[in-house]
């Protein structure tokens, strides 16, 4: 039996389907790259704001489409994941073309829910961990995400991942370590940690945050020889009150960890902050970027914003703003607020017109442009590592230094007279700049 899988949404994701190819596979079935050949298409959705429930849904006509054109056996139309957990039964009456929906916590049971056919299947058991050490990977996976542990207990006053995914759930730290331990084996050089909250790490099972040690154990992997374990290990999803003292230290230290951090800060005002229940406050903030850039100066921070929160009055803007501002955060996104059913935000009555958010996040984000370039033009001259992508249609090579995130961040293109593959770290001097590119040549 042939299975295609189609993933949207965030890293977390794209680490679910490579836990669903990895159990199929192991139910003696295969993975193709093709709907048009598959004896099931599954599409793994996203539920997180309503343009990514409305790309899930799309997606599923789109396959549905594909199935009806086919000449031959009708394949079995799956869809998971999130939009399915919150939706399945709405979804279910509305969309008669889909054969199955299936919740986050159900992949393991997928081999039997295939046979079954069951239209509905969503186990209110919380996921454990056993399709993360199934998981099938690239062919040359060379950079890989390892998630840390499930669900949130942070119950932000917009989100609806803590229904969706549950309450949190470190995974233990010698799972981890085992999954590590295969990763590198098998090439993996840039280690991306996610979670909903990597920051959360361990405090549920060993009663104190262990982020910091889980990093100083990923990067003895491999010893002193630095082919054998990872060159980079990226931190994503961090909160911002709890980056403590000890975690800027392990970071600033080990020189395997990446000079950079993903924390989705979402606003500055303490008035929009309470109403979003977030623990963060303006002076933590400030805190804490300035304890992270004093220990690690070349350090880019990327975070993310919300605008037109519910009360987000025109002084609460300006002082997102002038923050954008005042601190040039290397990397940053800023959306408009994304009214959600369910959540104690999506349910307010002070809600700010749609337009309005709109504006106020392209306002940000105009700004932003600049800083991105005077960051990029920085850079102008200088050497940087950089890991090996991909080629562009142009026979150029494309490659990310620390400072960028694969699929999110900045993308190095250079020249080099060396037959170069996915994977290899090469030094590049970079000789121009873009607002989101850095143009170069390998430096010898």
């Amino acid at each position: 039996m042939r299975i295609f899988i189609e993933t949207l949404g965030c890293p977390k994701n794209f680490n679910d389907s490579e836990g669903i190819a990895g159990i199929c596979e192991n139910a003696g079935m295969t993975i193709t790259e093709s709907p048009y050949d598959a004896d099931v298409i599954i599409v793994n959705t996203c539920g997180f704001i309503n343009d990514a429930k409305t790309e899930s849904i799309d997606t599923l006509f789109s396959m549905a489409g594909i199935i009806e054109e086919r000449t031959d056996k009708k394949p079995l139309l799956i869809a998971s994941g999130c939009l399915c957990e919150r939706y399945a039964e709405v979804l279910a009456e509305e969309m008669p073309e889909v054969d199955v929906f299936i919740g986050v916590n159900d992949y393991e049971r997928l081999p039997e829910i295939i046979r079954e056919k069951k239209k509905v299947y969503r186990s209110s058991a919380p996921a454990c961990f056993e399709e993360f050490s199934a998981r099938k990977l690239e062919e040359n996976p060379y950079t890989a995400t390892l998630r840390i542990a499930e669900g949130c207990n942070n119950c932000c006053a917009y989100c609806v991942i803590p229904q969706i995914r549950g309450g949190y759930r470190s995974r233990p730290m010698e799972n981890i370590i085992e999954e590590a331990e295969r990763l590198a084996a098998a090439g993996t050089r840039e280690l991306i940690l996610i979670a909903q909250d990597v920051t959360e790490y361990g405090r549920d099972i060993y009663g104190k945050l262990m982020l910091p040690e889980l990093l100083r154990k990923l990067c003895a992997i491999g010893g002193d020889d630095i082919d054998r374990g990872f060159r980079w290990i990226r931190l994503m999803y961090c909160y911002e009150d709890k980056i403590t003292d000890e975690l800027i230290e392990v970071m600033a230290s080990e020189e395997r960890i990446c000079r950079y951090i993903d924390i989705p800060l979402q606003h500055i005002s303490d008035n929009v902050l309470k109403g979003m229940r977030r623990r963060s406050t303006s002076q933590s903030i400030r805190d804490t970027i300035g304890r992270l850039r004093e220990a690690m100066p070349d350090i880019h921070i990327r975070t993310t914003f919300i605008t037109g929160f519910p009360d987000e009055t025109e002084e609460d803007f300006d002082m997102l703003y002038d923050f954008a501002e005042e601190f040039r955060f290397e990397r940053l996104g800023v959306f408009a607020y994304s009214q959600e059913e369910g959540t104690p935000a999506g349910d307010r009555k002070d809600q700010v017109p749609e337009e309005i958010r709109a504006e106020r996040a392209d306002s940000i984000m105009r700004m932003q442009v600049d800083i991105s370039r005077e960051c990029n033009d920085s850079k102008i001259g200088k050497v940087y590592d950089v890991i090996v992508d991909g080629i562009d249609e142009e026979g150029a090579y494309m490659g990310r230094t620390m400072y960028d995130a694969p699929e999110i961040d900045n993308t190095v293109i250079f020249s080099s007279d060396r037959n170069l593959k996915p994977g290899d770290f090469v030094k590049v001097q970079v000789m121009d700049a873009f607002d989101y590119d850095l143009v170069g040549i390998e430096a010898r």
